[in-house]
């Protein structure tokens, strides 16, 4: 044991996807980078047009930026390191790193999840309860629900975060993964991890499935209201912005359900690696269009900011 502890890890080798040639990977470097560009500039647009636009002051669009400010943060997690890998030789990172980029993925992924559920509850609370929708969402109760949803999320990750701590790596330094995800690096502790293995299932077992039960709570309940709505063109509305919200939903959880719900071994790594592409690009790419820049309302900010911005800067035109 005590040789082991003279060659303590300091660092590990992201393997990423190494059965890729050379092109392959330079094509997929620029696909991601613009994916990523996308993602961020549109999440951006999303939090400022929110903040500067009077109209879009109402409790939906707030949850709706505090999410873009999450997203943004969220897939520049895993993004840029992982773009960085399809082109670099070395493809390290730091023990501290490694360990930092896994708290910020989980905790970041946990208020997303809880994000969501306050999403859905507002959504119920308008459809279904439209008459007190002004009086239960009410300014102190949207702060309340976001910061408790951020706060409680760093806490619940932070306490995971010291059992992942007590690891230690002493073996070998190849994560079959493009970022720090929980089960390779339990593959390559030199210590006991049946206890802590245990304990980070439960806990995201319990963090997936009781938000998804509660969010699809609320859609079950929004769509007996929609039944009830008397033209057949509001039904349709109603259906297909509920429609593309459960197709996100979907994305994320049937991920995240694959990824850390499932029992252990079920999928290979390199499964693995397919799936949680899905959860770390894919879907923060389709956020700001499923969720904002679809809605009428902010098209119609985007559009007359746009034009303000142009004529500002092209009096002339």
């Amino acid at each position: 044991m005590e040789e082991r502890n003279e060659t303590a890890v300091s660092e590990f080798i992201l393997l990423g996807f190494p059965s890729l040639g050379e092109k392959l990977n330079i094509f997929l470097f620029l696909i991601l980078l613009l994916t990523y560009l996308i993602t961020v500039t549109g999440n951006v647009v999303i939090i400022f047009i929110v903040w500067v636009d009077h109209r879009l002051h109402f409790p939906m669009y707030f949850f709706i930026a505090n999410l873009s400010f999450l997203e943004t943060w969220f897939t520049s997690v895993t993004s840029p390191k992982m773009m960085l890998n399809f082109l670099s030789v070395s493809k390290t990172i730091s023990l501290n790193g490694c360990m930092a980029q896994s708290f910020f993925y989980f905790t970041l992924g946990t208020t997303e999840f809880s994000l969501l559920m306050v999403m859905s509850f507002d959504r119920y609370v308008a459809i279904c309860r439209p008459l007190q929708y002004a009086t239960i969402m009410n300014q102190r109760l949207c702060i309340q629900l976001v910061l408790g949803s951020w706060v409680g999320s760093f806490v619940v990750i932070s306490v995971r975060m010291v059992l992942i701590l007590k690891l230690r790596f002493c073996g070998p330094n190849v994560i079959n993964h493009f970022f720090c995800d929980n089960t390779p690096l339990f593959l390559l502790s030199c210590t006991d991890t049946s206890w802590v293995r245990r304990a980070d299932s439960i806990l995201s077992t319990t963090i997936v499935l009781s938000s998804l039960c509660l969010i699809m709570l609320s859609y079950v309940s929004i769509f007996f209201s929609i039944l009830r709505i008397p033209t057949a063109t509001g039904k349709q509305k109603a259906f297909a912005t509920c429609g593309s919200h459960l197709t996100a939903l979907a994305v994320v959880y049937g991920s995240c359900i694959v990824l850390y719900v499932r029992p252990s071994g079920c999928f290979s790594l390199d499964v693995n690696k397919g799936v949680a592409l899905l959860n770390t690009v894919l879907y923060p790419f389709l956020n700001p269009f499923i969720y904002s820049l679809r809605n009428k309302t902010v098209k119609l900010a985007l559009r007359e900011a746009f034009g303000q911005g142009t004529a500002n800067l092209f009096p002339n035109l």
